[in-house]
C-alpha cells in the first residue's frame, strides 16, 4: 500500500483528548471527555480543568475486523494531557450565562504501521481549539442546559505521507454543542452532551472528512462527596469522506460505542477529581481499544 493511501485512512489522534483513530487527520473533538455535570455551567468566575490519560487500540476495517495494512495489524498508543481554561462572565444572553473557553492539548503518540517501517512516535502540542460562545441556562435546580460552538485549529505537527509523525489534522473544523444535565431526586444524575462536528478540506491531500455526530453520556449516583456511575460515548459519521470531490473508499464512515465505570470526588473547596475507564466496541473504520482518564476541575 502506498504511503499516501495509508496517510488517508490511518490518521493521527483525536487531539482534544488524545486517542488515535482511522480517519484522515484524526478526531479533533474528543469522544468521552465530558461526563459529570457537563450540562451545568458553573457560577461566574475562572476555572481550570485538566484531562490526563492514555489510549491504546488496534485499527479496525469497515466490517469491524482487525485491519492489517502490509499484512500486519496497525496499533496506536497515545498519552495526553489537555489543559482547559474557562471564563464564565456576568453577561446574560437569551436569559442564559455567557462563557468562553480555550483548550491546549499536549500529546505523545506512538503508531505502528508496517508498510511505513513499523513504529514511530511524535510528541508536542496538538490541534488547539476554543469556544467563542457558550450559553448556559439553569431552568430549575434539577435541569441545566448549555449551547455552544467550538472552533478547532490546525496547530499540531502534520506530515501527509506519514501519520505516525502527525499529531495535527491540517484542517479547521466547527462543532455545534448542546449539553443537558438532569438531577432527579435521590442524588441521581443523568447527563448527555450532543455534538455535530463539521470538518473542512485538508488542502495537502484534497480530502474532506465526513461530518460526525457524537455524544458523551453519564448515569450516576452521588454519595456525599463521592459519585459513581457509568459513562461513555457514541460516534457515528454522517457523511462520506471525499477525495477530490468524489467518495473515498466507499465513504470510509466510522463509528464507535464506548462504556465504562466513572468515579468522582468533590472537595469542600470546590475542586473535583474524576477517574474513568472506557471500553470501545462496535467499531468500524477507526481504532478500537481502551481509554483511561484522570480529570480535575478547580476554580481559580
Amino acid at each position: 500500500m502506498k504511503k499516501s493511501a495509508i496517510a488517508l485512512i490511518v490518521g493521527g489522534l483525536f487531539l482534544a483528548a488524545g486517542a488515535a483513530q482511522a480517519k484522515e487527520g484524526g478526531d479533533q473533538s474528543a469522544p468521552g471527555a465530558e461526563n459529570w455535570m457537563a450540562g451545568a455551567l458553573p457560577p461566574a468566575g475562572f476555572y481550570f480543568k485538566n484531562y490526563l490519560g492514555h489510549y491504546g487500540g488496534k485499527l479496525q476495517d469497515d466490517k469491524g475486523h482487525d485491519a492489517k495494512p502490509g499484512g500486519v495489524g496497525a496499533r496506536a498508543d497515545v498519552n495526553f494531557d489537555v489543559l482547559r481554561f474557562i471564563y464564565v462572565t456576568n453577561i446574560k444572553i437569551l436569559g442564559g450565562d455567557y462563557a468562553v473557553q480555550a483548550f491546549l492539548p499536549v500529546v505523545n503518540q506512538s503508531l505502528s504501521i508496517a508498510p511505513l517501517g513499523g513504529r514511530a512516535s511524535k510528541s508536542g502540542i496538538g490541534d488547539m481549539f476554543f469556544t467563542p460562545v457558550a450559553i448556559g441556562w439553569h431552568h430549575s435546580p434539577e435541569l441545566h442546559t448549555i449551547a455552544a460552538l467550538d472552533v478547532f485549529l490546525p496547530t499540531g505537527a502534520y506530515d501527509k505521507n506519514d501519520p505516525r509523525t502527525s499529531i495535527g489534522s491540517n484542517y479547521v473544523s466547527y462543532e455545534a454543542v448542546y449539553a443537558v444535565t438532569w438531577l432527579p431526586k435521590g442524588n441521581w444524575e443523568v447527563t448527555g452532551k450532543f455534538m455535530y462536528n463539521m470538518k473542512q478540506k485538508n488542502g495537502d491531500t484534497n480530502v474532506k472528512s465526513g461530518d460526525e455526530f457524537h455524544m458523551d453520556y453519564l448515569v450516576g449516583k452521588k454519595f456525599g462527596d463521592w459519585g459513581v456511575g457509568l459513562a461513555g460515548y457514541y460516534l457515528k459519521q454522517m457523511t462520506n469522506d471525499r477525495l477530490n470531490g468524489a467518495n473515498f473508499q466507499g465513504g470510509n464512515k466510522g463509528q464507535v460505542f464506548a462504556i465504562g465505570p466513572s468515579v468522582k470526588y468533590s472537595t469542600k473547596t470546590g475542586t473535583t477529581f474524576m477517574a474513568q475507564w472506557q471500553r470501545e466496541m462496535a467499531v468500524e473504520n477507526r481504532f478500537q481499544g481502551d481509554k483511561l482518564w484522570l480529570n480535575v476541575v478547580m476554580p481559580l
